[in-house]
């Protein structure tokens, strides 16, 4: 699966169903969302469709949408329809059927983005696996649309032998990545125990918070920071003396977000494994955003998923230089900084608490 390409600016049109009319506001910024994603893929954005139903089996959407959006696409110039929630295999070949386009579905585009972003050989080898194992079970879909408009006489298709190859193939490939991301999880588990006296500091949240400025800020560092979503794919890690009592290490992590495919949350396992094994978490919220509230929640499924939710954490309500969008925030205030990240505002009283924490790890150490 390519990623999109910045020079091909694919003209996409955006669509999401909101199952009923008391989760609209929901499915709305759901639909932003994937508009910031479709940009983060290259992709001009061009309409944005919202329909109140169940899902059609076929369609996904209505067939009255279908057929208006038949002539609609063709005369907008639009070569690409992307939903934002996952599409079967057979609804995703008869809406390609009804508008002669490329149609994609959100976990399809963010692997798209994961691949586009992925720099190191691990964090290639972790998005290879996710997309692997997403195509795997359509592979029999696609093979029976084969079938279908080439068959020949008798039971067995003139794709099925091919089919049974792909398969093998890519369950041999799938195989593989993963011995090869299990041996690079058994060198961090390694370099787990060399630092297991040191205290740990894992930044997690949603993708775009700010981890990653954050993460600058605190440690004196120049990790790649840009205002789009998936920047940062590998966990990085900094050993920190300056500033603090003892050596502190700082870990920032691959941004969470919503509805991620769980192909990339199981290939990508041995890089969030770096926040369970830490000794305290900072989720970095940005508190500028309007749905920053559903962005704690999604935070704290991904945290229950990799068994995470044990660790002591503070929440670290970031970019409050673009605004605060609820100050009716219940937060418990000995646990809660507001900051900003690139101004430095409140990251005194951050560092000062990460100090006294240091201290009262350094000195159970010291007990053991």
């Amino acid at each position: 699966m390519a990623p999109f390409n910045q020079k091909d600016a694919e003209r996409a049109c955006l669509i999401a169903l909101a199952k009923s009319s008391l989760n609209k506001v929901e499915t709305n910024a759901s639909l932003d969302e994937l508009e910031e994603l479709a940009v983060s893929a290259g992709a001009a954005v061009r309409k944005k469709i919202l329909q109140t139903r169940v899902p059609d089996p076929a369609y996904y959407i209505g067939r009255g949408l279908v057929d208006k959006l038949k002539e609609e696409i063709a005369d907008d110039g639009i070569n690409l329809v992307i939903f934002d929630d996952p599409l079967s295999p057979a609804q995703q070949r008869n809406l390609e059927e009804a508008f002669h386009v490329k149609v994609i579905d959100r976990s399809i585009l963010i692997l798209d983005i994961f691949a586009l972003h992925a720099k190191t050989a691990a964090a290639k080898m972790q998005v290879e696996l996710a997309q692997l194992e997403y195509t795997l079970p359509r592979l029999a879909g696609a093979w029976t649309h084969f079938s279908r408009q080439y068959g020949g006489i008798g039971t067995k298709g003139p794709g099925e032998t091919q089919l049974e190859t792909d398969r093998r193939r890519i369950r041999k490939k799938i195989a593989h990545l993963k011995d090869e991301i299990k041996r690079l999880g058994q060198q961090r588990e390694t370099q787990r125990k060399a630092r297991q006296k040191l205290f740990k500091v894992a930044l997690i949240g949603y993708t775009n918070a700010g981890k990653s400025t954050l993460f600058n800020a605190l440690t004196k560092s120049d990790v790649k920071v840009e205002n789009r979503l998936f920047t940062t794919l590998d966990s990085t890690t900094r050993v920190m003396s300056a500033g603090y009592p003892e050596k502190i290490i700082f870990t920032d992590t691959v941004g969470f977000i919503k509805k991620l495919p769980h192909q990339l949350v199981a290939s990508f396992m041995s890089t969030l494994e770096e926040a369970a094994y830490s000794d305290l978490l900072l989720k970095v919220i940005d508190i500028s955003d309007p749905y920053y509230r559903e962005k704690i929640t999604q935070t704290e499924q991904v945290l229950e998923e990799i068994g995470a939710t044990r660790i002591d954490s503070l929440t670290v309500l970031n970019k409050i230089d673009l605004g605060i969008a609820d100050r009716s925030h219940n937060e418990d205030k000995a646990r809660t900084f507001y900051v900003s990240a690139v101004t430095g505002e409140g990251l005194d009283a951050l560092r000062d608490e990460l100090s006294d924490r240091l201290k009262l790890f350094s000195a159970q150490m010291t007990k053991e």
